[in-house]
This record gives structure tokens, sequence and C-alpha cells, in this order.
């Protein structure tokens, strides 16, 4: 792990985020996947707390397996672009708890889809050296056309003509998924791993469940 201080300013973070994004790795180094791994974030107590939650799958079969919860004091300000400062310290808790440790990390989150291409999941991705996907709900930067209606349809996400993710329809007729690269995986495989992730559902199951927990 490469650890670095947590007690930061703003303009201190943006420069971590500037100093890891060049050890990204955008082409797949993935190991045989047997368990996958969703992470998610809630707060308590008016934002005081931060509640994170790790859900472990297994893989293809996406039976439960194991999960954990961490609960931190919120020691980073809600800065848009920053989240992980916020996030992962109560990240990186609950997964110490694991009995077993994920072989990828699907995140509720940007990854390379990011101003400065270093969202939550390259950030966490790159500090543990686990495989991760930014799986986001909103975009947070680019442009897009939109994605054909049909689930597992999906276009690029763009920034002037850098594809930094995509945009994938996860289910039929509903309002599509931001996937981008987090670490150690390329944007195709990390497309065909959240489709593999996904049921029935917008979001995947690992996020479902991830998101079941850090929600209380």
């Amino acid at each position: 792990m490469l650890p670095h201080n947590w007690n930061l300013t703003p303009s201190e973070a943006i420069a971590v985020q500037q100093e890891l994004r060049s050890q990204v790795i955008c082409h797949d180094r993935l190991p045989a996947l047997h368990h996958v791994a969703g992470v998610d974030v809630g707060f308590e107590q008016g934002g005081k707390i931060t509640r994170a939650a790790v859900a472990i799958l297994s893989f293809p079969s996406l039976k439960p397996v194991e999960h954990a919860i961490a609960c931190l004091p919120t020691s980073f300000p809600y800065v848009p672009g920053l989240l992980s400062f916020r996030e992962i310290p109560a990240i990186l808790q609950a997964m110490e708890q694991l009995q077993h440790r994920p072989d990828i990390v699907l995140c509720d989150g940007q990854g390379l889809a990011h101003p400065r291409r270093f969202g939550i999941a390259c950030h966490l991705g790159v500090l543990s050296d686990i495989p991760t996907i930014g799986v986001a709900k909103s975009r947070l930067t680019g442009s897009h056309a939109d994605p054909p209606a049909e689930k597992g349809s999906w276009t690029p996400l763009l920034d002037k003509d850098e594809i930094i993710g995509a945009v994938v329809r996860t289910r039929s007729g509903v309002k599509p998924l931001y996937i981008s690269i987090g670490h150690r995986i390329s944007l195709k495989t990390a497309i065909d791993l959240v489709m593999a992730c996904t049921t029935g559902y917008k979001l995947p199951e690992t996020t479902r469940a991830a998101h079941r927990l850090a929600s209380g």
C-alpha cells in the first residue's frame, strides 16, 4: 500500500491526485476472478460519521460471501472531485476486516472519468493494488451521445478527443451508468465485468449489496 497523509487541505489533496495518477494501470492485470466486491459509503449524524461498506460476492454466481462495515468521524469536507479523501479512510478500514481479499472492486464513483483522471476508483486501486472499476450514477466530467435503449449498449464518454469512460445502458430503457477504469483493467473489460455483475436491476449486484449496507 502507498500510504499518504489524510489530514490535508483541498489544495494538498489535489497535489496528491496529481502525484499518484501516474501509478494507474489502464490495461488488464487481473487475477482469476472468484470474488468480486462492491464498496459504497453513507453518512450518519448529519455527515459527521462516514459509514463505509464492502460486500464480497462469488463470481460468476454473485452469491453473498462476506461483508464488512466501518464507521469513522468524517475528517474531510465535501469538495467535488475530492470524494476519495472523504470516503477512502473508512473504506480501507472496512477492507481490513475482510477474510477474503477481493479480486476486483466496483466502486460507487468515478475512476478515470474525473477532471484530474484520479477519481475514487483509481485512488482506492492504487492504494490497495487491487483492480478497480468506477461505476457512477452521474457524470462528473466529459460529454457523450445517448447510448441506444437496449441493455448492454454503450457510447464513449469523451473529454475533447480522449475517451475517459463509457456510458453504459445496464438495463433497457433506464438511465445509463458511467463506467471508467479504476486500476489494473481496460475499459472494455470493465464494461464486460459490470454487465456480468448486473442481473435485473440498473446497478450491478456488488454495488446494490454495498449500498444496502452503507445505508444502514
